[in-house]
């Protein structure tokens, strides 16, 4: 969803039996007063084990949400192992969604957040699943 200039908007759960998991994340727009926008995607399990799938990007390229900003959000399920090199200028977060996941040797639970300002290449690896934010600097 892109807000823009302004837009009313609430989350809930309509079920009183099914358990609901929210997890909403912020990204200021490059610019101001844009024209509010919303997406819905669903990325399959399968396009996440075991690499990384882009979900989010400034131009929307392979598939992924546009999002008017230069950041790229990837999701992964990386069991063995998969790698990010980061590019110069730029800086990570990583959230981890549910499960545990290990970063370049620290380990890490569902709710668990890293700030990557520092390293060139994120390992990671685990049966969790975790969101790679890569942003400007």
């Amino acid at each position: 969803m892109s807000a823009g200039m302004g837009v009313m908007h609430s989350e809930c759960n309509p079920s009183d039996a099914d358990p609901v998991h929210f997890l909403q994340i912020w990204i200021l727009p490059s610019e101001k007063g844009l024209v509010p926008g919303y997406e819905q995607k669903h990325f399959p399990e399968a396009d996440k084990t075991g690499k990384l799938c882009l979900i989010a990007s400034p131009d929307g390229r392979n598939s992924s949400l546009s999002i008017r900003q230069e950041a790229e959000i990837y999701a992964t399920i990386p069991l063995e192992g998969v790698t990010r090199l980061m590019r110069r200028g730029r800086i990570a977060y990583l959230q981890v969604v549910k499960g545990n996941v290990n970063l370049n040797g620290l380990d890490l639970s569902a709710g668990d957040g890293a700030k990557i300002e520092s390293e060139h290449k994120l390992r990671l690896k685990g049966d969790g699943e975790a969101l790679i934010f890569d942003l400007k600097g």
